[in-house]
């Protein structure tokens, strides 16, 4: 032991150093004003139901953008982003139950749930009110070492390797509940609006069931990875499919786009806007964009059961994932370049 545990901890003996550089939200605005910000500070220490991993890999989500560019308000001072993380469980509270030093464990965005609400009771944790969540409220993965309740942290396969897994944790998992809350049917005609890290993800899943998928999406290097990965078809973000859609998923954050999903979809379908955060809306038209039966329906975080779902779908459909690596030390260019699409797939932090 090393001191870095609670009572009762348990660590891995040796290997945990005091002190850590981590990035931090320090002033949130514009990427040019350099939001973010390396500071030292002491290594975490596990709570009594909390793992301590060595991060592998974290991935570099928009909602990290949007958090250290102040599109969402800070929760916490000082935060530190990141909640796509991989890592080696080092260090587990005394009632940290389920894992054991050495496994490979995740980290997502869902931190923790009260358990108690009507909410959670009914099988809706997703809504709960009183919810934390990773990179917002707790320290996320934007460091060597983090933290996660033991209750919330999810077992990983040995393999792939970590910057390939580490993507499935939100990407993944908020892109499979935008699947699902769009309920499109067998075989169905999907439209897929922007094209990044969680879309590519979900284009694959929607393919490998039989659906048709129609990616519309702004940026020429996305339009040609779509295309490689099976889609049918992959136009600009405001073009209409080549046929009508069963359902949609706007993935980007642009309000503008809403009127345009909606009018491409069939009688029946449904849009699902998978971002926490979306640009004004203009006015819809009743009967062009809503009439016959089309829905709206958002997307608010995530149940554990849909990341236990998603990564059981993604190990047999071994999804492609298209990985820019960046060293931790780049973490304010790797949001730098997402905010600039420059990023296409996924950009991964490693060590």
């Amino acid at each position: 032991m090393n001191g870095r545990g609670g009572a009762g901890a348990r660590d891995a003996p040796g290997e945990i150093p005091d002190t850590m550089d981590a990035w931090v939200v320090h002033d949130p605005g514009p990427m040019a004003g350099r939001p973010l910000r390396r500071v030292s500070r002491a290594v975490p220490r596990p709570g009594p139901r909390d793992l301590l991993l060595r991060v592998e890999a974290c991935g570099v989500c928009r909602t990290d953008l949007h958090l250290a560019e102040g599109d969402l308000k800070p929760r916490r001072p000082q935060c530190a982003p990141g909640h796509e993380v991989v890592g080696r469980v080092v260090g587990l509270g005394a009632q940290a139950l389920g894992f054991a030093l050495g496994d490979r464990a995740g980290i997502a965005w869902l931190a923790w749930t009260c358990g108690e609400c009507e909410y959670c009771v009914r099988g809706d944790e997703n809504l709960c009110p009183r919810s934390r969540y990773t990179g917002w409220d707790v320290d996320g993965g934007y460091a060597p070492y983090a933290t996660v309740d033991a209750d919330y942290a999810y077992r990983l396969p040995k393999q792939p390797p970590a910057e390939e897994l580490a993507p499935l944790l939100c990407a993944g998992i908020i892109g499979y509940r935008a699947l699902k809350r769009a309920e499109l049917p067998p075989d169905g005609r999907l439209g897929i609006y922007g094209f990044g890290a969680s879309a590519h993800l979900t284009a694959q899943l929607a393919i490998d069931a039989g659906a048709t998928v129609h990616v519309l999406t702004r940026s020429a290097e996305a339009r040609r990875l779509a295309l490689d990965l099976g889609a049918a078809s992959a136009a600009g973000a405001y073009d209409a499919p080549p046929e009508p859609l069963d359902a949609a998923i706007l993935f980007a954050p642009v309000g503008d786009l809403v009127p345009v999903a909606l009018a491409a979809l069939d009688r029946g379908g449904t849009l699902a806007i998978a971002g926490i955060h979306l640009s004004d809306i203009p006015s819809l038209d009743y009967d062009r964009h809503l009439f016959q039966e089309r829905s709206i329906r958002s997307v608010t975080a995530n149940t554990r059961e849909d990341g236990r779902e998603l990564l059981a779908a993604a190990e047999s459909a071994r999804p492609r994932i298209a990985v820019t690596r960046y060293a931790l030390a780049q973490a304010d260019r790797a949001l730098t370049d997402l905010a600039a699409d420059r990023v296409t797939g996924v950009a991964v932090l490693v060590p």
